[in-house]
């Protein structure tokens, strides 16, 4: 006779299976798309760097300058996927194409302004002790990127309206020909072939934005090709702008995109902490930070992924389902934080030695890690909650938490313990990254309540409207 328990536990093993399933086939994909995203950065860095040392500076110092206000302004679209996820969920196919199309007016709106900024970043650049020829590098290979911006707030909004309806494989097969055509195009623009002339690190950022502007045709052209996206008819008519759309796109897009920002300028914060403390330290923190980042794609990629499962969800007003599937991203989340953890403190040494030759940085890199395996653990369980309450759209209070705990507690933390420490120990660079994972550790702790109270809100107002 089976027992009331094993009927139990075997409803309970079904539904976290189901939620795996459904988690693991979108949010597969979105991690072999940051990959790819991220592969076209080190082709860049790899191909200036063996063109000269000016230009591999060059192009650090522009991404430096130009990366926050990148983040800052297509976060705002990152909107588009939890207002695609809960349309798809209602199945209001029509509804999505109307909103997208009215939406890619914000993103050209969006490029327009990045295009402006980047031509004009150059402005900073005398504010910091950089050398002349860096500098005029820098101006060159913003302006080349800016040509391109316009097309990457475009490609970033049907990204966001594809993966919103859990359609993640075609953008990474989109994202992987870009990697691949990225670096027959940095080779030929950097070094110059075809009559082309040498252009050095300005290269790179001509070659990104050719690349991005063909990413967008052919990101296109799979829409209008593949059946999925059929019931959208996004491209069979034209909409203008909506005023009520704009506004629903921006409460929303607005608080994730400067959420992002204000993450963004948490490490480079920590950076600039560091910038006294010499050469090696500054180098042995970027190593450290670099290695972190490239392993933080892995629950970045299932937080993404919760905000479509979430909000197909609560579309499809399954609001304990929605619940349950919260919980199953941040559980994912965390396992491959902890994954990242054994990574870091098993190899962390060989990581560190791809990077620098170096004994200093070495050194300092490896003690550094250990705070980064530290560091995994609260970073892969506040992605999870955060890319949930993304489906729930809810994106004002986390922007909040955020600013409260990176800016009013870890940088200032960090400063405090690197620079006097306990007792009047000064801690050095560890202390910057004590201070990030306090900052980190609070948050965490304060966006899973706040999944909970929005998720059990979205249960309890669907008892009060029931008849």
């Amino acid at each position: 006779m089976i027992k009331y328990r094993e009927i139990s536990g075997l409803i309970f093993l079904k539904n976290l299976l189901k939620e795996l399933k459904q988690l693991l086939k979108i949010g597969v994909p979105i991690y072999g798309s940051q990959i790819s995203y991220m592969g076209m950065g080190v082709t860049d860095t790899i191909v200036a760097g063996r063109a000269s040392a000016l230009d591999l500076s060059g192009l650090a110092i522009g991404n430096a300058l130009s990366m926050p206000f990148y983040f800052l302004l297509g976060g705002c679209l990152f909107a588009v996927t939890p207002i695609v996820a809960q349309l798809f969920g209602a199945k209001k196919y029509e509804e999505i194409g109307q909103k997208v199309r009215e939406i890619l007016w914000v993103s050209i709106a969006l490029g327009l302004i990045g295009f402006i900024l980047y031509r004009n970043l150059s402005f900073f650049i005398p504010f910091f002790d950089i050398d002349e020829n860096i500098a005029l590098i820098s101006d060159g290979y913003l302006k080349a990127m800016s040509y391109g911006f316009i097309a990457n707030m475009i490609f970033t909004c049907l990204r966001c309206y594809s993966e919103g309806m859990g359609l993640t494989l075609p953008v990474f097969w989109v994202a992987f020909i870009g990697l691949l055509l990225n670096i027959p195009l940095d080779i030929i623009f950097v070094y110059g072939y075809f009559g082309i002339p040498p252009m050095g690190g300005v290269g790179c950022g001509i070659a990104t934005s050719i690349n991005i502007v063909i990413g967008v045709i052919v990101l296109v052209l799979v829409i209008l090709k593949k059946k999925e996206y059929a019931p959208t008819k996004i491209f069979s008519k034209f909409s203008l702008p909506n005023s009520e759309t704009t506004k629903e796109a921006l409460k929303l897009g607005l608080p994730i995109g400067f959420g992002v920002f204000v993450e963004l300028s948490m490490f480079s914060g920590a950076a600039l902490i560091l910038g006294s403390l010499g050469s090696s330290v500054i180098s042995g923190h970027t190593v450290a930070i670099n290695i972190v980042s490239v392993l933080f794609i892995l629950p970045l990629s299932f937080g993404l992924a919760a905000a479509t499962r979430i909000g197909n969800l609560v579309g499809e007003v399954e609001f304990e389902q929605a619940k349950y599937a919260s919980h199953v991203a941040i559980l994912i989340c965390l396992s491959g934080a902890i994954l990242n953890m054994a990574v870091i403190l098993i190899f962390r040494e060989s990581l560190v030695s791809i990077y620098s030759s170096d004994v200093a940085i070495i050194s300092i890199a490896i003690n550094l890690l250990l705070f980064g395996a530290i560091f995994q653990i609260p970073d892969g369980m506040q992605m999870g909650a955060l890319g949930s309450l993304r489906g729930y759209k809810d994106a004002f209070a986390p922007m909040l938490m955020i600013i409260l705990t990176y800016w009013f507690i870890a940088l200032p933390l960090g400063y405090y313990l690197t620079y006097f420490g306990i007792l009047g120990n000064p801690m050095g660079p560890s202390g910057i990254w004590i201070g990030m994972i306090t900052g980190l550790t609070i948050f965490a702790s304060m966006i899973i309540p706040r999944l909970n109270y929005i998720a059990n809100k979205f249960i309890s107002r669907s008892f009060r409207e029931l008849p």
